[in-house]
């Protein structure tokens, strides 16, 4: 029996070709593609029953007109309040 310990196999530098280094752009769409998809993947876990997106939908659905007022009048309190 041997009790040498294996060295590890060497690493030849050149062998793999050199990575090419992302230009800003390429970076910044990945990024903003990254951002789309979680915020579409929240949007969605929002919209199960039950959940505040769905209750939101169907109270506007059934009452169009008082969710538009609420709407405005939000809208008016926020205006009103970053002056």
């Amino acid at each position: 029996m041997n009790d040498d310990i294996p060295l590890s196999p060497p690493i030849y530098d050149g062998l793999d070709p050199p990575i090419e280094a992302k230009s800003r752009t390429t970076e910044a769409i990945d990024a903003l593609k990254s951002a789309i998809a979680r915020a579409k993947a929240t949007i969605d876990a929002g919209r199960q029953p039950g959940m505040p997106l769905s209750v939101l939908s169907n109270v506007a659905r059934e009452a169009p007109l008082g969710s538009l007022a609420l709407a405005f009048l939000i809208g008016i309190a926020v205006g009103r309040r970053s002056r």
